[in-house]
């Protein structure tokens, strides 16, 4: 039997490069829907929440305020005293993140671990939306395009990222953790608003 051919320097090269246990044909990675979809799918939500947000505390924070006493009166007050300028601003902040997160999981074909882990928090968010939804009993804003989109579209792009051989192990822990930094995201877009807004009043 004749001896395998010597292999190039540069084939050699490529060789190492590739991830371990990849063969010819096997995918190495997922389209931009699963990557740019993830900007998509929160633009989306959020738009409804920007829609919703001033007129349902108007609305409904008296009712709530009677309904749930034990919640502290400086979360009431800063829902009711919350306008659509404050609402757009702190959008747009967090809009970065999820707009760099998606960029960077499309740049690594999805196995960035910030991205997977901003996803992770989107579709818990999604979770804690609806939670807010039967406390209530009733329409809280987000919790329209929660079950809709948010869940859905995080579980879809979590299946096509385990197809792809990319998904990370989500473990209890790291999915808190993915919770806990989305929603230290929001409130930190909501206290920069506020202090720009003001500012701007001052």
């Amino acid at each position: 039997m004749d001896a395998p051919p010597e292999l190039s320097p540069h084939t050699r090269e490529l060789a190492a490069e590739a991830p371990a246990g990849a063969t010819a044909g096997a995918p190495t990675g997922v389209d931009a829907a699963v990557t740019l979809g993830l900007f998509a799918a929160w633009l989306l939500h959020d738009l409804e929440e920007l829609a919703t947000v001033p007129r349902w505390t108007r609305t409904r924070v008296p009712e709530l305020r009677r309904r749930f006493p034990q919640v502290p009166e400086r979360l009431w007050r800063s829902m009711a005293g919350m306008q659509r300028r404050e609402f757009g601003l702190a959008m747009a902040g967090v809009g970065l993140v999820v707009a760099s997160a998606a960029a960077e999981g499309r740049r690594t074909g999805g196995r960035s671990a910030y991205y997977q882990s901003v996803l992770n928090g989107f579709g818990l968010h999604g979770l804690v939306h609806l939670a807010q939804a039967a406390a209530v009993r009733g329409y809280t804003p987000g919790s329209a395009t929660s079950p809709l989109l948010v869940v859905p579209f995080t579980l879809w792009a979590r299946g096509r990222l385990r197809r792809a051989g990319t998904l990370r192990p989500t473990r209890p822990r790291d999915a808190a953790i993915s919770l806990a930094i989305a929603g230290a995201v929001a409130a930190g877009a909501h206290t920069a608003a506020r202090r720009v807004l003001g500012t701007r009043r001052g």
